[in-house]
């Protein structure tokens, strides 16, 4: 990490991170921001089809919400028990 810095490399990444938002930040300066996330960017054409479109987005919501909730489980596992998970895990018994 510490050499990263130094080299220079992480202003690389930064830079490079930078080129994928600068269609966002162009919508949010002309104001066209509908607050979707949409930079425009489907290269399979999955958009083409309003109610399929529509199904997937209530379906990634889903996925999202889901992952939430896993992740509250993990945290809250770890937290009582006082053990990490791959600990955990390393120490699996079947039943």
């Amino acid at each position: 990490h510490d050499a990263a810095i130094k080299s220079g490399a992480l202003w690389q990444v930064l830079f490079f991170i930078g080129l994928l938002e600068l269609p966002f930040l162009l919508k949010l300066a002309n104001g066209t921001v509908d607050g979707t996330g949409d930079i425009g960017f489907d290269p399979l054409g999955l958009k083409n089809d309003p109610e399929t479109f529509a199904r997937r987005q209530v379906t990634e919501v889903k996925n999202g919400r889901l992952a939430m909730i896993a992740f509250g489980g993990l945290l809250h596992q770890q937290l009582l028990t006082k053990t990490g998970t791959l600990a955990q895990l390393s120490n699996f018994q079947p039943i």
